[in-house]
């Protein structure tokens, strides 16, 4: 069977202007281009997985204007005008938030593949949530896959940033 060569047009296009870890970013990209694919081919931002490209495992997990979104089901046309979050910019450049200096802390990552959408997932959880329940916690996290850690830390490391509030102070 003979595959055929599809050819793009000027009209299979489509040109982006939004917000990245808050820098503006203006590109033009083929329409089906999905936004983890755009972060980490034509931005180098790594830190968005790809693992099951169906929106399952929640190694994608990105934030749109500061909810938590699957960037592989996602086409970067679709983020046009808006705000995204990575793991690269969620942090003070160098740093660490007091959500992922509790993640280190608690051992709440193994292979580290997972981590970047757990704690973008945890992060917007606790701003709609700061002072969750464990159960909380775990249905917010229950989204996002890890294979490693029994989510066990994971949770531990959720509600010890919640008990520093949002500041990273401890209350």
């Amino acid at each position: 069977m003979m595959q055929e060569q599809i050819e793009l047009t000027a009209q299979d296009q489509v040109e982006l202007a939004f917000d990245v870890n808050g820098e503006p970013v203006r590109a033009r990209v083929e329409a089906r281009l999905t936004l983890a694919d755009f972060l980490r081919e034509r931005l180098a931002l790594t830190g968005t997985h790809v693992g099951c490209e169906h929106g399952v495992c929640g190694a994608c997990t990105v934030q749109l204007d500061g909810d938590p979104v699957r960037a592989c089901l996602m086409f970067a046309a679709q983020a046009n005008g808006r705000r995204v979050t990575t793991i690269e910019g969620l942090a003070p450049a160098g740093g660490m938030t007091p959500l992922q200096r509790r993640f280190c802390e608690h051992h709440a990552m193994q292979c580290g593949f997972c981590t970047p959408g757990m704690i973008l997932t945890a992060d917007a959880f606790l701003r709609r949530v700061p002072r969750p329940t464990a159960q909380q916690a775990r249905e917010a996290l229950s989204g996002n896959i890890c294979r490693c850690t029994g989510y066990v830390p994971i949770v531990e490391a959720v509600l010890a940033a919640a008990q520093d509030g949002p500041a990273g102070e401890a209350p």
